[in-house]
């Protein structure tokens, strides 16, 4: 059995072959076309695009930095359905916390109703989103997140100039 080069599932029946590469869809095979350009970046021009966005304005509210990768998470839950959802956004410290709070709301009204996973997920969800909150701004560099951010904007932006 073939296994997708960028998500790693198993592919039963079908799938995509491009540069003698197996991936489940056409969509991973899109993705697979960026990780190799995205491979083929200098580092150093990745980390002159990064702190340019770190020491810029906030793309969401337009306000001061630093801006870097903040990660936000929430589950859902339905009787026996419970979804969870971690995001990665590039914003400032306060943009961040804004979103891990409305997270951490929505999870604490809507991530309790599934069992048995709702019980079990949502504390979890609750408590990594306080401990993003607590984590402070100490890096003066541009973190590893937001290069590899980069890189892949870097990189998509590419593919889509060459088409």
């Amino acid at each position: 059995m073939a296994t997708c080069a960028t998500c790693r599932t198993t592919i039963l029946f079908g799938g995509v072959s491009q540069d003698g590469q197996r991936f489940c869809n056409a969509k991973c095979a899109a993705k697979g076309t960026v990780l190799k350009l995205a491979a083929s970046i200098p580092p150093d021009v990745v980390t002159q695009q990064a702190a340019a966005i770190r020491s810029g304005a906030c793309p969401r509210c337009k306000g001061a930095g630093p801006v870097d990768v903040r990660s936000s998470h929430r589950a859902l839950s339905a009787i026996v359905v419970t979804y969870r959802q971690s995001r990665q956004l590039i914003a400032c410290r306060s943009c961040g916390v804004r979103a891990q709070l409305l997270d951490s709301a929505i999870t604490l009204i809507f991530g309790w109703w599934g069992f048995p996973w709702g019980i079990i997920y949502t504390p979890i969800q609750i408590s990594r989103n306080v401990a993003a909150m607590l984590r402070g701004d100490h890096m003066m560099m541009t973190s590893p997140e937001l290069e590899r951010m980069v890189r892949l904007q870097m990189a998509s932006q590419a593919a889509a100039s060459r088409r």
